[in-house]
């Protein structure tokens, strides 16, 4: 039985129908992490490091590249934000294709066996428009999804409801049948708010198990 407590029970009713599973990419499918860049910038410092990844290359900042903004903009605006770590800052354009180590392997197993049961894979991602296209390069499952909503591509980012409805019509879903997998609870919670099914990821095996609640292989 699955652990994940994301998962609504259905012991005393049918098993939803689902025929479409949308799924998050970063740290579900794909491997990224600034840190494999920017720990050797810190000779071993880990605080240190976990502080930069924190506050300085924050994940607000990272979103507004995921929202759109050219990346130059936003090296430009946090040097002068943070003038102490402006060259580490100005790294990141170059140093983003080490920070991508490829795929997560149970993940990319996973939707080969989900694909082959003829169910339809679509991906809701928070990504930049100039950084997709490297992960598009090193990362063959991504020709699983049927289609891709990339929020730099629309202007919008999860959890914003809007963004949700942008995949909705897309993708042609039917919300009920419809299964979001996401590794953030906010934006597991906002699926769950547009209707859909969802469920957090943790790991390939314990998804391989939240899957199993819902009848899935």
């Amino acid at each position: 039985m699955s652990q994940n407590p994301d998962i609504h029970p259905f012991a005393e009713q049918a098993l939803p129908f689902i025929d479409t599973l949308v799924f998050d990419l970063g740290k579900v499918l794909l491997d990224w992490d600034p840190r494999y860049f920017y720990a050797r910038r810190f000779a071993g410092n880990r605080a240190a490091l976990e502080h930069f990844v924190a506050e300085v290359i924050s994940p607000a900042w990272i979103s507004e590249m995921d929202a759109g903004k050219p990346a130059v903009q936003a090296i430009a605006e946090r040097q002068r934000a943070r003038p102490e770590h402006a060259e580490l800052i100005g790294m990141w354009s170059a140093g983003w294709p080490t920070m991508l180590r490829g795929e997560i392997d149970g993940t990319a197993v996973l939707l080969k066996e989900l694909k082959a049961r003829g169910l339809r894979l679509c991906a809701l991602t928070n990504f930049s428009v100039e950084t997709f296209p490297i992960a598009l390069d090193c990362c063959p499952s991504l020709a699983l999804f049927e289609d891709i909503v990339v929020s730099g591509n629309v202007g919008l980012i999860k959890p914003d409801p809007r963004i949700y409805a942008h995949a909705n019509t897309q993708f042609r879903l039917r919300p009920h049948a419809t299964l979001f997998v996401d590794d953030m609870p906010a934006n597991v919670a906002a699926g769950r708010a547009a209707g859909w099914h969802a469920l957090r990821f943790t790991s390939p095996h314990a998804l391989r198990a939240d899957l199993a609640a819902f009848g899935l292989p």
